[in-house]
């Protein structure tokens, strides 16, 4: 590989720039996830959740063009998008207690981070392999691991400040729930699917912001929903 392709550097760059702008919600996804952990945990589930999740979209991003074009793929996505949200807004993971129970909730919490990343990182793929594109082909899949990778730090930096926010201010622990939803309800707009059924109806096609406020709705009110009936169930 020629380190002094302009071409290389130049796609780079892109790639790095694209995943500053897009890695804003996976940053709060892993802050939700982390932040009933044991501070000691924390960090290991950031760190540990962001590397598996940049692995897992080096790989999204190499067969990204041909596993878009599956129809009803977006629309499960963000499916599990919401359940995730909710989840998340209910706060069940409790502080762990022992050295099991730490081990297995710092591994749920990865597993949190890796499935929200993977239904996030359907659209944001794209993006990241059509900057990858402009370099020779030999470059693409060295471009996509070196770019990922430098993104990791800004993703880390992001979750921890956001963990710090949320023990101050709990009310961003709703906004980042309704953002999960709000990014589900666009993703299953999205979704060629579903977009030839509504069609196939003969109605309008709901605008995308409309689908995305409908998405945040039900994550709110679920989650706050099953807040209540396990408070009232509580002893």
């Amino acid at each position: 590989m020629d380190w002094t392709n302009s071409t290389f550097w130049i796609a780079l760059l892109e790639i790095v720039w694209v995943n500053i702008l897009l890695s804003g919600d996976n940053a709060v996804v892993i802050a939700l996830a982390a932040r009933n952990l044991k501070p000691q945990h924390q960090r290991t589930a950031i760190i540990g959740g962001s590397f598996a999740a940049i692995v897992m979209r080096v790989l999204l991003t190499i067969f990204a063009v041909n596993l878009l074009q599956l129809p009803w793929l977006k629309f499960v996505g963000s499916l599990a998008l919401l359940y995730i949200g909710v989840q998340l807004l209910m706060g069940e993971d409790d502080k762990d207690d022992d050295k099991d129970g730490a081990s297995h909730s710092v591994w749920s919490a990865v597993r949190t981070i890796l499935i929200a990343d993977l239904v996030m990182s359907l659209d944001n793929v794209l993006a990241v392999a059509g900057a990858a594109a402009s370099a020779p082909e030999t470059m693409r899949t060295p471009l996509l691991i070196i770019g990922l990778g430098l993104s990791v730090p800004l993703i880390v930096f992001g979750s921890t400040l956001l963990l710090r926010l949320m023990e101050r201010l709990p009310v961003i622990i709703t906004l980042g729930a309704a953002l999960l939803g709000w990014v589900a309800g666009e993703m299953a707009l999205s979704d060629a699917g579903l977009l030839r059924w509504l069609q196939a109806q003969g109605g309008p096609v709901p605008a995308a912001e409309l689908a995305g406020a409908v998405g945040a709705g039900l994550v709110l009110l679920i989650g706050f929903w099953q807040r209540r009936r396990t408070a009232q169930s509580t002893p």
